[in-house]
């Protein structure tokens, strides 16, 4: 146990973490569970169903300030096999709904829902939850229904007139994993887009401004009078373009689901995938309904169907072939399937409503990971520098075409560089030609640092590429992260990878940037001989490096957690986060002296603090509470406030007056990541005793990352 301040959350977390345990298991007994209601008096200050206010928000809501009351929040726990992130166990994802019928039917997606192993909602953004259950889903049309338990509920209405465009729309609801309600406004742009995509196929859907971020799935779009033009299900949030089922698609299914009636289903949550060699395609299995079609045919989460009576799936990247074969036969109609069992390379065949899926043929293991690698690679690799001689890195041999001038950012010289490719023109001006551009900058407060250079890169291939995602790298000499795009300029197009990284023993010193195109599946193993020997020669940089003894680079005892801190502060704890003799996460806590951090109000220090398993038990939002009814015994609050970089987002408090009046400032944060805000839960908190320790609290902020797995 570290000191008594930390050791409080790690408590508080493991007791709450039984309760969830208790109340879940109560749920699935056979005697009704104690209620679990707070006393009247509790429940007048929470506004439901109290004396004080009996029947606020009841019955239809008539205008837009009163849609919070309607809409909700979804958590879907259970476990997923993603596509891009593998095994998601006993996962916990949100998204939003609204509430269409008194007696408790809402509405929602059905990828939000589908595979679930529980369900817990969140009324209008009250504290507490509530169960439900699902009615009726619709893949192909990404729509659910659930009844949650009780009646009497306030309920949101049709809108009644025609919707064009220019129609003004509000994207209401609960977005990433927050319990704090939002609206945000816009037009309906296109009344009849485009309804094929990878995850549904609708003949047409509403296209509007209103931004929609991951969360809001689910959730109403609504008009000024607060009544329901769609349902909202997706966004391209670098066009401002986003997407909800319009009311007239979506009315028709939504009686049949109210009725208990699955409609074009086979009980899977599901999307169409493909390789980046277009060998494979279909429809990937994140996880499926028990008892279902598809759980009866023996179709597992990871499997991929790429054949249905006879027709390979996927092919235009979208989920319309199949729908259009459960359209056209019935999903009660016996339907012949061949799958790929992705994580052991088995192809098997069967029927959906028929024989059972069986093994045809055996393969080796996995098709593919993250990095595809296929073919037989290139033959011969040569070394190519930069003109100063500082930079060398290995590159195919066919790649002759080099460039080693040093780099160039809007007419300013910001360092060596060297690029390589078969033709530097074509590489430079198509997706057509394979290519290398390896630079090195010691401006590394003009990018934002490793994080900000990175995300400028992705700012620009995000305009051309599809994201596939964001992955961590390290080698003895330098650490970062790359990002992976596919599709540049169209389907079918070149993968881009954008890799930032910085040196290991001289952090903050300069900035590396390797960026290479993939038009090929040799390219991909180019991919790996250039980041496994890529190298800078720092006697040779034309670059100041800043004096070491600044701050220093250090790591937890696992090499999951990375962050930089100032170099007197060499009293530092790397262990795992442990409670109760169970290893909980990965762990850094580094001070001049730990003892006085852990014990006194005067020493500065650091904490930074991963567990995947406490992400199993609770959001960043909650911890964070539950740090502040902590800190508040010692402190007095000074206010919360938003964070955000290029890889984590969250919240973090400030408190001052520690331990009495002109005692220390203690900030509080608590943050997930960009790309899966499910997969693990931050804490970083720093004590701050002078003023030049908010410079090394807002360093670590700045440095911070989590470069491995956790333990």
């Amino acid at each position: 146990m570290k000191n008594t301040r930390g050791a409080l959350h790690i408590l508080t977390l493991v007791l709450m973490a039984i309760l969830l345990m208790v109340a879940t298991s109560a749920c699935g007994g056979d005697q009704p569970p104690e209620t679990t209601e707070p006393p009247p008096s509790e429940k007048e200050e929470v506004g439901k169903g109290g004396e004080k206010e009996p029947e606020a928000g009841l019955g239809a809501v008539t205008s837009l300030d009163k849609v919070k009351t309607a809409t909700i929040q979804i958590e879907a726990q259970g476990t997923f096999v993603d596509p891009d992130f593998g095994l998601l166990a006993n996962v916990a994802g949100r998204g939003s709904g609204f509430i269409f019928d008194p007696s408790g039917l809402a509405i929602t997606n059905n990828h939000v829902v589908a595979g679930a192993a529980l369900l817990k909602v969140w009324i209008g953004g009250e504290s507490d939850s509530v169960n439900a259950r699902v009615l009726g889903v619709s893949e192909c049309f990404d729509l659910a229904v659930i009844k949650i338990e009780g009646d009497d509920f306030p309920y949101l209405e049709w809108h009644d007139g025609d919707i064009d465009v220019g129609l003004d729309v509000y994207t209401a609801g609960f977005p990433l994993g927050d319990p704090e309600f939002t609206l945000t406004r816009g037009i309906v742009s296109k009344a009849r887009a485009d309804g094929e995509s990878t995850w549904s196929s609708i003949d047409y859907v509403l296209e509007h401004d209103a931004t929609i971020n991951p969360g809001n799935s689910g959730g109403p779009l609504v008009d000024g009078d607060g009544k329901v033009v769609g349902i909202n299900y997706a966004g391209i949030w670098d066009t401002s373009q986003f997407f909800a089922i319009s009311r007239d698609q979506a009315q028709p299914i939504i009686e049949q689901l109210s009725e208990g009636e699955d409609v074009h289903t086979i009980g899977i949550n599901a999307v169409a995938v493909s390789n980046d060699s277009g060998t494979i395609t279909g429809i990937w299995v994140s996880s499926v309904v028990s008892g279902s079609p598809a759980d009866e045919a023996g179709i597992q989460p990871g499997d991929i169907i790429t054949n249905m009576e006879g027709l390979t799936l996927a092919m235009d990247g979208t989920m319309a072939d199949y729908c259009d074969i459960l359209r056209t036969h019935g999903q009660e109609s016996t339907l012949s399937i061949d799958v790929l069992r992705y994580s052991s390379g088995d192809l098997l065949s069967g029927q959906i409503n028929g024989r059972e899926l069986a093994v045809v043929s055996s393969g080796g293991g996995p098709p593919g990971g993250g990095i595809p690698s296929g073919g037989a690679g290139y033959a011969n690799y040569v070394t190519v520098q930069d003109n100063s001689g500082a930079l060398m890195v290995n590159v195919p041999q066919e790649w002759s075409d080099v460039d080693g001038a040093e780099w160039y950012d809007e007419g300013t010289a910001m360092g060596p560089s060297v690029w390589a490719s078969t033709n530097l023109t074509d590489f430079q001006e198509t997706w057509d030609v394979p290519g290398l551009i390896f630079n090195v900058t010691d401006a590394v407060d003009y990018f934002g640092g490793r994080d900000g250079l990175l995300q400028l890169e992705m700012e620009w291939l995000n305009d051309s590429c599809s994201f596939e995602g964001l992955y961590n790298y390290s080698d003895p000499l330098y650490a970062g992260q790359y990002a992976i795009y596919n599709d540049c300029g169209g389907a079918g197009g070149a993968s881009f990878i954008a890799l930032a990284a910085e040196p290991l023993d001289m952090p903050s010193a300069y900035l590396i940037l390797v960026e290479v195109q993939i038009v090929s599946d040799r390219d991909w193993d180019a991919f790996q001989q250039i980041t496994g020997s890529f190298t800078v020669d720092d006697t040779l940089l034309g670059v100041s490096v800043p004096p070491s003894g600044d701050y220093m680079l250090v790591s937890d005892d696992y090499a999951a957690l990375e962050l930089e801190i100032p170099s007197w502060w060499n009293d530092i704890d790397g262990s795992a986060w442990v409670y109760d003799g169970e290893v909980v996460g990965a762990s850094i806590w580094a001070a001049p002296d730990l003892d006085g951090f852990y014990s006194t109000w005067d020493t500065p220090g650091v904490m930074f603090d991963v567990s995947d398993d406490i992400a199993e038990w609770v959001g960043y939002i909650e911890l964070l509470d539950l740090r502040r009814e902590e800190m508040l015994e010692f402190c007095e609050l000074d206010g919360r406030y938003d964070y955000e970089d290029a890889l984590y987002r969250g919240k973090y408090d400030l408190f001052h007056k520690c331990g009495g009046a002109g005692g220390p400032w203690y900030m509080v944060l608590s943050a997930v990541s960009q790309y899966d805000q499910f997969s693990y839960l931050i804490l970083v908190e720093a004590q701050i005793v002078s003023d030049e320790d908010w410079d090394h609290a807002q360093h670590v902020l700045d440095t911070f990352v989590v470069v491995g797995e956790l333990p």
